[in-house]
């Protein structure tokens, strides 16, 4: 039996407790930093398969690492498991039980790997951008190569992620009461209100593909009482990180219009987000040769698919990274963070693909591993990659 045979046929073996453990999470979900029980339960599945886990990596509680194999070449599979105020509307469980399902064939034949295999659970994807911080505190150091796979409604082998950049903006005005006296007072809430009026007018000239969207999160105080302050936060979203943070200039300046005209004054505040996803063709295309031979159809993802963003795609400026998208629903059926995609994330349907990507994963990687040549054009064409 071949290596590839040998890892998808331990693959099958796990598929019952990569599915438990799947499910468990999915019913136990949790937000960024608060995973425990996800953590918990990925770290003591690991330590079954005879690995040694470091919890508590890069000073995060909920993060760890464990590898195995033997010095040479090394790649890591990301587990993500961090929940949604609604639940796994993003299917992280399945992320995690597919990272988890592919370390498990793959240290199946681990004495006899020519390379070294990272299993890196990763919190806080869902905002806190927690592969951001591991990579900042060194922890993906020597990794040469990183992969994961994300449920949706369709299968792609690549996934073509914004950058973000989030705007806060505080409005200062003037309290009064609101019927005895208002033209005493300045209303922070119009001012805010107004912002948003002018960023919808400015959305007609952002650059196709560009998305925005906000929230207030202080309206005023009461009813009764002209609002002396007001908050809002907005998301921008890109192709690049440099024009995500020139429409958060346009946001800045929308404000300060609206500050202006209604007698306000308002502060800003502007941090770069997520960067976009560089997708590193050839490991995609070996990814996705993988996955037809498993009977389903990955292709390289257009360019202009609606798509989110992700703390995978900070990494992919950093080591060759794949992040394919794997379909657990049909077209129209719900897509990442809606209700009806948490059903989706704990189906039959869904449990079948993650066992399914899974193999696929582990394949990739172990060919990374066992052929030069393919680990070596990854590198070369992350070097020429396009930074943004």
């Amino acid at each position: 039996m071949d290596a590839h045979s040998e890892i998808c046929s331990a693959i099958d073996r796990y598929r019952d407790k990569a599915v438990k453990i799947s499910h468990e999470i999915h019913e136990h979900p949790e937000l960024m930093f608060q995973e425990h029980f996800a953590a918990g339960a990925l770290t003591a599945a690991a330590r079954e398969l005879g690995l040694e886990v470091e919890m508590g990596i890069g000073e995060l509680k909920t993060a760890f690492r464990a590898e195995f194999g033997k010095a040479g070449p090394t790649v890591a599979i990301m587990a993500e498991y961090d929940a949604l105020p609604n639940g796994h509307s993003c299917g992280h469980n399945l992320i995690s039980g597919a990272a988890l399902s592919a370390v498990a064939g793959l240290s199946a034949i681990g004495a006899r790997l020519p390379g070294r295999i990272v299993f890196l659970g990763t919190p806080a994807e869902e905002g806190g951008g927690g592969k951001i911080i591991l990579h900042r505190r060194g922890v993906l150091k020597g990794v040469d190569a990183a992969m994961m796979a994300h449920p949706m409604d369709a299968e792609w082998s690549t996934m073509p992620a914004l950058a973000t950049a989030t705007v806060r903006l505080t409005f200062h005005g003037r309290a009064a009461h609101a019927s005895v006296a208002p033209w005493d007072g300045s209303s922070a809430l119009s001012a805010l209100i107004q912002t948003f009026v002018s960023v919808d007018a400015a959305r007609l000239h952002f650059r196709d593909g560009s998305r925005i969207h906000g929230i207030i999160t202080n309206g005023g105080q009461a009813p009764n009482i002209i609002p002396e302050k007001a908050e809002c936060v907005f998301t921008t979203r890109a192709k690049t990180s440099k024009y995500a943070l020139e429409i958060a200039a346009r946001v800045v300046r929308c404000a300060e219009g609206a500050a202006m005209a209604s007698g306000t004054r308002v502060e800003h505040r502007i941090a770069p987000g997520y960067k976009n996803m560089i997708n590193n063709l050839s490991i995609a295309q070996r990814y996705s040769a993988h996955t037809e031979a498993l009977g389903a159809r990955a292709s390289v993802a257009p360019p202009d698919l609606p798509t989110g963003s992700t703390d995978m795609g900070d990494i992919s400026h950093e080591i060759p990274s794949i992040h394919p998208i794997f379909a657990i629903a049909g077209r129209g059926e719900g897509s990442c963070h809606e209700d009806a995609f948490v059903a989706h994330a704990d189906s039959p349907r869904g449990y079948d693909a993650m066992i399914r990507v899974a193999k696929a994963l582990a394949m990739t990687a172990y060919d990374l591993l066992a052929e030069p040549e393919l680990l070596a054009a990854a590198r070369e064409e992350f070097a020429h990659r396009e930074e943004s």
